[in-house]
Parts: C-alpha cells; sequence; structure tokens
C-alpha cells in the first residue's frame, strides 16, 4: 500500500481521498517499506537459476551487465530473408482491430479518448487490452488502447490544453491539486526565467525548448528486466543508496533521494506486472516472458512520462538469444517467433501521448520517436546481426508500414551482404528505416549503444541525454546584422549591439557581429537549458527509466541548432556575390537582394562548405565555455528534421535569397533545390561536419526516386553501395 505524500496543504484532500470523492492516485506513492527487507540474493541459488537457462556464463552472472551477456550469447546470422514467417492468423486479427481503431481515431479528430481523471502512474490503471484472447503480449498505457493518459507533472497548462483543444477537460480536484499543491515542471522553470530568457523563447530564437513537456531523450535498459528480474535489480539499487554514505555533500543527497525513487518505481513495475497476472520479480524463464518482461519496463516509462522522445534502446539481438534457444529446444517454432515480435511491435506502435496541436505543428504530427537500433558491428569485429534483425524489420511487411517504431539500422561497411539487401529492400518498398553510421559513433559508444528520437546516442544504461531542442542561427545571423533587433517582432531581443549600416554588407564585418551574436545566443542558451533540467530533475524525474540505468551516468547536455545550410548559404552570398540590403521605414534590414551566383552547399563545394563546418565548430565551442547543470557533457545536434517547417515561418528573409516563412532545411540538409550535383554530392558536404562537434547527431533527410536506382533486383544493390558510401567517407571527405 502506497502512503500519503505530506504535504502542508493536503489534509483536505486526504478526507476526500478516504471518501472516495477524488482519484488515489494523485497524490500517493508506494512506500520503501518492504522493499528495504528484501534479502540478498543466495550466490548458490543464482548460479543455479543462470545455470537452468543454459547460457554462457560470465561477468553478467555477478554484476549488471547486459552487454557482457549478449556477447558471449548471441548468434550472428549471415543468411537471407527466406526463414521468415507470415503474420499468423491472431496477428492479423489483432491487427485488423488496431486499424479499425486508428481509423476510428482519425474519424475523431485525431483523438479517440483522454483519461481526464486519473494521473498516469505505473500502476493508475486497471488492465487494458485489445482483444485478450489473441494478444500474446499484453500491456497499456490506460484500460483502453488508444485512450491517451493524464500526466500533468510536466505541466498542467499543457495537459489542460491538450484536452481543451479535443473536446475534453481535466477533473476540477486534479486542476486544484496541480495548481494549488503540486507544483510542475513547467511551473519551476517559469519561476526561474529571466526576462531575457522569456523574450528570446517568445521571438524564437530559441525554439522547442522543453520547458512545458517531458525531455524525453532517456533510453532504459529494459532489457535488465528481462534478464535479472525486478528483485535482482531493486537489490543493485540499494547496494548503489549505501555507497553513497558518509558526508553529504548537495550531489550525493540529491542522487540519494533519485535512488530511492528509483526504488518506489521498481517496485510498482512488480505490481505491474501483476495486474496483468506476470511475477516480473524473478527473471524470464523463455523468450515470451523475455519480451513481455521488457515491454512492462518500457510500458511504465511511458506510463510516467511524455517525452519528447521514447526510445525503446538496442532489444532485437537480446532478444534474439532467447528466441534461438527455445527454438533449439523446440518449444517454439518460427512461426511464433516472428508473432512475438509482431505483437510486441503493435504495443509500440499504440503508444500515444495527451499533446496540444501546438506540440505537433512543432514536431509534424503526432511522433513518438520509439527508436529501436538494429545491427551495428562489435568492437570484436564481429557483426550484431541476427535472425532477429530480419524480424523486426519484417513487421513492416506482417503489419504494413508505420514511422513508429523507429527502426533505425546502424550501418557499417561490414554488416553481412544479405541484410545489407533485406534492409534495402524495406527501404524501397516501405520508406520507413532510418540508417545511421555506426563505424563512427562505435568509436565513441562502443558497441552496446542506442539511438533516442533521431540521431542522438548513447550506452544503454550508462549514458542519458538532457534534451535542450534548438538555437536558429539563422536568425541569430539577422539580429547580427540588426543589433539584436527582432526582423519579424520589431523589437530589442538580443543585446544592443551596434547594427550594420551600409548598403551592401561586407564579409568581415558581418562575422564580426555575427561572433558576437553568437557568444550572446551560446550563454543564454545554456543558461535556459541549466534551468529546465534542474526543475525537470526536481519535479518530473524519469525515475522508471532512471531505474534502469548505472548509479554513475554520463550525462550528455544536448544542444542543437536550426538553419545551418541557410546560413552557409547566406554568408556565401556575402562573401562570393553582392548582397544589398532592403530597409523598413526605422532603418531596420526586412529584405536582401543577391546579385550574381555564389557556391550553394549540397555540392561538395569545399568554398561553402567550409563555412558550414567553420559554423559548427565555433558555435559548440562557444557553448563549451559555459557551466552546464550536473556537469554534463556538452554536445550539439544538426537534426530538425520534423520541425524546419515552423522554425522557418519564425524566421524573416535571409541573405541567401530565401524569404520569411519559407521552411529551414531539415537538418544538415541542403535548401530545397539547391543540391544540383546529386546525392553523392550532396552527403560529401554533409559528411565534412566534424562528429566531434556535432556529437548529438547530424542527419541528411532526402528522397531517392526508385527509377534512380535501376531497375528491379538492382535497386536493393545500388542503394546498399550507395549508404556504403555515406559511411565511408570521413570527416576529411576522404574514403576511409
Amino acid at each position: 500500500m502506497g502512503k500519503m505524500v505530506k504535504t502542508d496543504n493536503i489534509a483536505d484532500l486526504q478526507q476526500k481521498k478516504e471518501a472516495g470523492s477524488i482519484n488515489k492516485s494523485y497524490c500517493t506513492r508506494p512506500s520503501l517499506d518492504g522493499i528495504k527487507n528484501i534479502k540478498p540474493t543466495d550466490t548458490k541459488s543464482e548460479k543455479k537459476l543462470f545455470a537452468e537457462t543454459k547460457f554462457v556464463s560470465g561477468k553478467w552472472n555477478t554484476e549488471i551487465n547486459v552487454r557482457d551477456f549478449i556477447q558471449r550469447n548471441y548468434t550472428q546470422y549471415n543468411g537471407d530473408s527466406s526463414f521468415l514467417a507470415d503474420p499468423t492468423e491472431a496477428t492479423s486479427k489483432l491487427w485488423k482491430e488496431c486499424l479499425d481503431l486508428f481509423e476510428k481515431e482519425r474519424n475523431n479528430g485525431g483523438v479517440l479518448n483522454m483519461d481526464t481523471k486519473i494521473v498516469s502512474t505505473i500502476t493508475s490503471h486497471k488492465a487494458g487490452y485489445i482483444d485478450k484472447d489473441l494478444e500474446k503480449i499484453v500491456g497499456l498505457q490506460t484500460d483502453e488502447p488508444l485512450k491517451r493518459s493524464l500526466q500533468p507533472f510536466g505541466g498542467i497548462r499543457m495537459a489542460e490544453g491538450a484536452c481543451e483543444s479535443y473536446g475534453y477537460e481535466v477533473d476540477s480536484n486534479i486542476k486544484k491539486i496541480f495548481k494549488n499543491y503540486r507544483k510542475t515542471h513547467n511551473q519551476g522553470v517559469f519561476d526561474c526565467y529571466t526576462p531575457e530568457m522569456r523574450k528570446a523563447r517568445h521571438a524564437h530564437i530559441l525554439t522547442g525548448l522543453p520547458d512545458a513537456y517531458g525531455r524525453g531523450r532517456i533510453i532504459g535498459d529494459y532489457r535488465r528486466i528481462a534478464l535479472y528480474g525486478i528483485d535482482r535489480l531493486i537489490e543493485d539499487k540499494w547496494e548503489q543508496h549505501a555507497s553513497l554514505d558518509g558526508e553529504m555533500t548537495s550531489e550525493k543527497i540529491q542522487l540519494k533521494e533519485e535512488i530511492a525513487e528509483q526504488i518506489r518505481a521498481l517496485k510498482q513495475m512488480v505490481e505491474l506486472g501483476k495486474i496483468y497476472g506476470f511475477d516480473i520479480s524473478k527473471p524470464a524463464r523463455n523468450a515470451k516472458e523475455a519480451v513481455q518482461w521488457l515491454y512492462f519496463g518500457y510500458l511504465s516509462a511511458v506510463k510516467e512520462q511524455n517525452g519528447a522522445a521514447m526510445s525503446i534502446g538496442r532489444t532485437s539481438t537480446f532478444l534474439d538469444i532467447y528466441i534461438e534457444r527455445d527454438l533449439k529446444e523446440g518449444v517454439l517454432t518460427e512461426s511464433e517467433a516472428q508473432e512475438l515480435i509482431d505483437h510486441f511491435i503493435m504495443k509500440l506502435r499504440l503508444v500515444k501521448f495527451a499533446r496540444t496541436p501546438e506540440y505537433n505543428s512543432l514536431f509534424s504530427g503526432d511522433p513518438t520517436w520509439v527508436t529501436e537500433s538494429i545491427g551495428g558491428i562489435g568492437v570484436d569485429g564481429r557483426h550484431l546481426v541476427t535472425k532477429n534483425s530480419f524480424r523486426y524489420l519484417h513487421t513492416l511487411e506482417n503489419l504494413g508500414t508505420a514511422p513508429e517504431p523507429n527502426m533505425t539500422v546502424l550501418w557499417s561497411t561490414r554488416l553481412p551482404h544479405n541484410f545489407k539487401r533485406y534492409a534495402a529492400h524495406i527501404s524501397i518498398t516501405t520508406s520507413s528505416i532510418q540508417y545511421e553510421n555506426d563505424d563512427l559513433m562505435r568509436v565513441t559508444h562502443g558497441d552496446d549503444y542506442a539511438i533516442a528520437c533521431c540521431v542522438s546516442s548513447m550506452r544503454v544504461g550508462k549514458e542519458m541525454q538532457f534534451f535542450g531542442a534548438r538555437a536558429n542561427l539563422a536568425k541569430c545571423l539577422l539580429y547580427a546584422i540588426n543589433g539584436g533587433v527582432d526582423e519579424i517582432l520589431k523589437e530589442q531581443v538580443g543585446p544592443k549591439y551596434r547594427p550594420i549600416t551600409s548598403e551592401y554588407l561586407d564579409f568581415d564585418e558581418v562575422m564580426e557581429r555575427y561572433d558576437d551574436m553568437m557568444e550572446w545566443l551560446a550563454g543564454l542558451y545554456v543558461n535556459t537549458l541549466n534551468i529546465i533540467h534542474y526543475m525537470h530533475d526536481k519535479y518530473c524525474y524519469e525515475r522508471s527509466q532512471m531505474a534502469l540505468h548505472d548509479r554513475d551516468v554520463k550525462r550528455y547536455f544536448a544542444t542543437g541548432i536550426a538553419g545551418l545550410s541557410v546560413v552557409a548559404d547566406s554568408l556565401s552570398a556575402i562573401k562570393y556575390a553582392k548582397v544589398k540590403t532592403v530597409r523598413d521605414e526605422n532603418g531596420i534590414v526586412v529584405d536582401y537582394i543577391v546579385e550574381g551566383d555564389y557556391p550553394k552547399y549540397g555540392n561538395n563545394d569545399n568554398r561553402v562548405d567550409e563555412l558550414a563546418v567553420n559554423l559548427v565548430k565555433t558555435f559548440m565551442n562557444k557553448i563549451r565555455k559555459h557551466h552546464t547543470y550536473r556537469n554534463s557533457i556538452p554536445t550539439m545536434s544538426i537534426l530538425t528534421i520534423t520541425s524546419n517547417v515552423v522554425y522557418g515561418k519564425k524566421t524573416g528573409n535571409t541573405p541567401d535569397g530565401r524569404k520569411e516563412g519559407v521552411p529551414l532545411a531539415p537538418g544538415a540538409n541542403p535548401m530545397h533545390g539547391r543540391d544540383s550535383h546529386g546525392a553523392v554530392a550532396s552527403l560529401a558536404s554533409v559528411s565534412k561536419l566534424p562528429f566531434s562537434d556535432a556529437q548529438d547527431g547530424i542527419s541528411n533527410t532526402f528522397s531517392i526516386i526508385p527509377n534512380a536506382l535501376g531497375k528491379d533486383e538492382v535497386f536493393m544493390g545500388d542503394l546498399a553501395i550507395c549508404l556504403d558510401g555515406g559511411c565511408c567517407i570521413d570527416n576529411k571527405n576522404e574514403e576511409i
């Protein structure tokens, strides 16, 4: 049973709670009572338990070490896709029911149902099913499929806005609690924002900040639940808690409290399992339990957090170990194995959050970014492709095309030929695979990392990221020209530096002013994020995800830039052509006339590509100058693959000839239509950007007309060759 949170003004709420007039979940949290009394694992019993699994022993038997388990037990697969099974009858029927639900959701304005009375926690809802008789993997965010949960800890206004936008209203008692008694992350952030931060946010030179929603991009090692069971993980957490005894510094106090919250989350996960009739306190005994146990961990995360990206991690090779064992022992068929994966993926496709239309506009739809990382090469040179790597991609054939989960292939030139061809085949037929350069990221993260969202890489269970949205460098350039005056709002947003007054822009003068303005923006950006992440840890801590991490986590302080190619082309136009300014009646530059031609980013032309490279290096170095929350490591991403339309609407005319409101190019892409020398030249320009200064990821998104790759079977080979070429270019644009 849970204990009441001790809050000064909550006595009247307790009376209502006992009378049954308000929901019991939103003001309770489970006690630590009983967890402390878990007996240390009996070494002999533990060895016997692991011996019965018939897995190869190693460090993983005596410490929490999933990677060691994988390396000692996985089976490489070099064959083709001929072994794959079609969907079972149960899969086809169940997915048909899901498709009907999705259609009803679309016909109902985009949301099928919302919970407005029960604040979502790990154990807040009774068991929910799509069709209990058909489901091999069970568990929903609420008690009904596609019923969106109520998650106000990030911000009650966001929760209210999401409900009101679709014709629902948050329960009055919930609103009273979160406006009077329970502070939210959003309230804490705005308590500390400076006027300068508020202005920058309003003007969208800092944009997409996670100050009103869950930051996401933290990947719990959900595999740990299947391998060890919750009891063992709780025991490990108590050891971590005790290891912090002694002199109580503020850092140790914070971590001690967080670990206590993690233990509460782990105990609630056991209760979640019981709600559905399973005991996940012990390790999974077979492949079906391994998938189910892992999914319960992920389900706990999405029941507690409405994150910007709720990635699943790197699970396919891990689960293949259980499937291979069960196949060899004759307790599982290939059709049943595919069915388990199909039903698991089906559940991931059903993950939905209650969000406002403005949020969905920022992220171009209703994404959850349930990213699964597949393949890659081990540090010992062995590839990590298994039959399950194929099974995961095969769900796009058995269930049809879908953006979720975000299937991401960790591409290397050394991946097996048959897997390359199958991935290329799935790309061509479904347009639903994302590719990442494993040869580049493995050097930094080893061979057990995963991707959060689009390109954010981190070692599973050992590293996490403080997500930071974007600084609009295209808008920053306009501020440099106009002395900090916003070109759309016509207000002083940036520092009141001396504006450029000449009719034609001089490259050296612009660069000098731009450098000063970037210095200001970098400092403001980091300080703003420090507030956001401090408050998120305080009021909306990701306890269930962090419970599946080591004690000492390496934290990345993620920043990001928007408008890279716009700035590169603008600076190129100023340097190699002539750019004339057009001013309004107040002398503010509102438009530009480009006279002559200039080299454009995306054509493998070093004159402009070097401008992009220097921009990335310069801004990252300015970010590095500043203190970051919890001594996290500053990184930067160049992605914005979804938000470029929104950012473009908030950015005025630019010196490259782009007009106000025109979308910025996504990520590190060239501006649309300016890469005139083909895909390879475009990839070459992007490949020059230094990963060391953009370690959070560099995104290049482009479409290829199928006929450009050849015909029929030639498509697969040509696409694989193209991907090999993109991953075979280092930061100096030379073949590795």
